[in-house]
C-alpha cells in the first residue's frame, strides 16, 4: 500500500540515537553506527521523532509500505512495560488518532491479566492527560506548525462588525487542507463526506462554507500550479479505501485547466477498490454556480 513513513538520509545520520526512545512504536534502532527503521509495520507514519533529530536526518516520505498494524504495536510494547506504553498512548491522544488508541486500548482490555498495570491507570492517563488542549480540539503535531493536524468543531458563526444582523460562520473543521499536506491516514477523514475545491473557489463563490464545506471535511488543490499531481492520485485512493469517505464532492472553477481536478478525483475512483459517488460543481469567476451533477 501506498503511505507515509518514515526516511532516515544516512548521509546526514550520525547515530548519536536520540530518535530510538521518541520512537514509541519501537520501529527504530541503531545499527553499525545509523539509525535504521526496523519495521515498516511499526511505523506510523506521523514523525513523532522528527523533532528529536538534531542532524535533521529524518523526513517523512509517501511510498509503498507495509501498512501499519496498532494491535502488534501495542503487543509487542507491553514487554517494554508501562512507561513505554503510557507514552505511546499520549502520543497516539495528542496527535489525533483515535481508531489507533481505540484499537489499542480495546486490545488492553481484552488481555488485562498479563499487564503489568491496572486498567484503571489507562482510563486515569487518558482521561486526564489533554487538560491543557481546548476543548473540541485535538492536534497532530511535528514539523512545520502550518502542516500541524488538527481536528476541531466548526466555529459556529460571530456577527460581522460591519453588519450586526449578518453572521459569518466558519464550517471548517480540520487543517491542513492543502492536498500536498494531508494524511489521507487522519482519523478525521474516516467516513467523511470529502470536499474537494480547486484554490480559487472559495475565493469566487461568497458562500463557501455555507454552500459547499459544511458538514464535510476539505482538500484543497490547483491541477495547473501543483507539482507531483500523481502524489494527489495516491491520497485520493488512500481516502477512498483506507478512510472509506462516504462521497466526494469536487469544486472547481469554470476555466478549462481546472478539469484537472476532477480528472485526478474520477481516476482515483477507477484505480481503487471501492467506489463512491462523486458530484462535480463548476463555479464562475463571479461566484456563480454554472452546473452540479453527479458524475
Amino acid at each position: 500500500m501506498i503511505r507515509e513513513i518514515v526516511k532516515i538520509d544516512e548521509e546526514l545520520c550520525n547515530g548519536c540515537g536520540v530518535c530510538v526512545p521518541n520512537c514509541h512504536e519501537g520501529a527504530l534502532q541503531i545499527i553499525d553506527g545509523k539509525a535504521r527503521l526496523i519495521s515498516e509495520l511499526m511505523c506510523d507514519g506521523l514523525g513523532a521523532c522528527i523533532g528529536h533529530c538534531p542532524e535533521g536526518a529524518i523526513t517523512i516520505e509517501e511510498r509503498e509500505a507495509e501498512a501499519y498494524d496498532e494491535t502488534a504495536v501495542i503487543a509487542q510494547m507491553v514487554k517494554s512495560g508501562k512507561n513505554t506504553v503510557f507514552a505511546h498512548l499520549k502520543h497516539l491522544q495528542d496527535h489525533g488518532e483515535t481508531e489507533y488508541l481505540r484499537e489499542a486500548t480495546s486490545w488492553l482490555r481484552a488481555n488485562r491479566e498479563i499487564l503489568p498495570f491496572s486498567i484503571a491507570e489507562v482510563h486515569e492517563l487518558l482521561n486526564g492527560s489533554n487538560k491543557t488542549v481546548k476543548p473540541n480540539v485535538i492536534i497532530q503535531g511535528s514539523g512545520c506548525p502550518g502542516s500541524t493536524q488538527q481536528s476541531f468543531a466548526a466555529a459556529g458563526g460571530f456577527k460581522m462588525a460591519s453588519s450586526p444582523s449578518a453572521t459569518n460562520v466558519s464550517e471548517l473543521t480540520q487543517w491542513p487542507v492543502q492536498l500536498h499536506l494531508i494524511n489521507p491516514a487522519a482519523s478525521y477523514f474516516n467516513g467523511a463526506d470529502l470536499l474537494v475545491a480547486a484554490d480559487c473557489a472559495a475565493f469566487a463563490h461568497g458562500d463557501f462554507h455555507r454552500t459547499f464545506l459544511k458538514g464535510k471535511k476539505l482538500v484543497i488543490a490547483c491541477p495547473k500550479l501543483d507539482h507531483s499531481t500523481e502524489t494527489y492520485i495516491q491520497k485520493f485512493i488512500r481516502l477512498i479505501d483506507e478512510a472509506k469517505v462516504n462521497t466526494i464532492t469536487v469544486v472547481m472553477m469554470e476555466v478549462p485547466c481546472c478539469g484537472g481536478l476532477i480528472q485526478m478525483v474520477q481516476y482515483a475512483v477507477r484505480s481503487a477498490f471501492r467506489n463512491v459517488p462523486v458530484k462535480a460543481i463548476i463555479v464562475s469567476s463571479r461566484g456563480e454556480v454554472l452546473s452540479e451533477e453527479w458524475v
